[in-house]
């Protein structure tokens, strides 16, 4: 019985050796790599981020043409470094060796231009002449002067006188030759008026493309009257003058030249009623010239003239009390 227990002892000692030593010896088993996931067949799972297998791996430097942004970064421009940047076929080139150059500052910088004229508390003293328009029997001329006082830049109140000349045109032969009787006409000695001016409209034109002229229009509305004189048929009969009530309107354009100069283009138009003489005039009726004038003929008169004037401007000179 010994022996047996001693024998099962030592076939028991060398079975666990056995097994020891085969355990030791064998190497560790290399672990299996995860199933590859399916392709996603939709929206991808929410927190996951689906990438594009084709797309280049991510070296941290941005694409060419993209801008990377850091919102903590604030970069300054330099304005110097991105023009010697820019291609030399994007920059423009400026002649500066055929006119001057000027350096701009904010004084050159101008939003609304002054006006190169100021009327304001001026007096303007202005010579004319002038001619008849619409009178087809008998031409007048005048020659007289105004003078205006601005009480704004664009109202002004004046008054004005002139004389005239007159002559006659050739339709006043012509009446007298075919018809074999003269025309009944007036002439005009002298007139008067209390003028109110106003200015509606200011503007310039460049003329040649290199000097700009400043123009003004302005509107005239006055009364005042005028001398009016028949021209007896027979000169054997006295005439008779009458002093005539004149309204008058008209529209004029004002040129400056220089602060104290200008140069005025206008149409006056003359109204009244004025008294010729009668008909019947003859050796038995209406010899006396109180007599002709008390059963004179009346009628309503239009007499537009073109006047050209210059006027001079006192004081000749004047000063902004503005801001530019």
């Amino acid at each position: 019985m010994r022996r047996i227990k001693s024998h099962v002892s030592i076939l028991a000692a060398l079975s666990v050796a056995v097994l020891a030593t085969t355990a030791y010896g064998q190497p560790k088993p290399k672990p299996t790599p995860p199933a590859p996931s399916p392709p996603a067949t939709g929206a991808p799972d929410d927190g996951e981020i689906e990438m594009d297998p084709d797309a280049p791996p991510d070296t941290g430097t941005p694409d060419e043409g993209e801008i990377e942004m850091d919102p903590d970064v604030q970069v300054e421009g330099d304005l110097s470094t991105d023009l010697a940047a820019a291609p030399e076929e994007d920059a423009v080139k400026v002649d500066t060796t055929s006119r001057e150059v000027q350096p701009v500052s904010w004084k050159d910088i101008v939003v609304v231009m002054r006006k190169p004229f100021l009327k304001l508390h001026r007096t303007d003293l202005m010579p004319f002449v002038a001619t008849t328009m619409n009178d087809n029997m008998v031409r007048h001329i005048g020659a007289g002067a105004q003078i205006n006082y601005y009480l704004t830049d664009v109202l002004a109140v004046g008054v004005e006188g002139q004389y005239f000349a007159h002559n006659f045109r050739e339709p006043f032969d012509l009446v007298g030759r075919q018809a074999r009787r003269l025309p009944t006409v007036n002439q005009y000695n002298f007139a008067a008026a209390l003028n109110f001016h106003y200015v509606p409209v200011y503007g310039k034109f460049a003329v040649l493309d290199k000097h700009l002229i400043h123009w003004e229009t302005y509107f005239t509305a006055g009364v005042g009257v005028t001398q009016s004189e028949i021209i007896p048929r027979d000169p054997r009969f006295q005439p008779f003058s009458s002093l005539l009530i004149t309204p008058n309107v008209g529209a004029s354009m004002r040129f400056f030249l220089t602060k104290w100069l200008t140069v005025n283009l206008g149409i006056r138009d003359y109204l009244f009623v004025d008294k010729f003489e009668p008909a019947g005039r003859s050796d038995t009726m209406y010899t006396s010239a109180q007599a002709a004038k008390d059963n004179a003929e009346t009628a309503f008169i239009n007499n537009v003239m073109f006047q050209v004037g210059v006027s001079f401007w006192i004081p000749p000179t004047f000063d902004y009390t503005t801001f530019r």
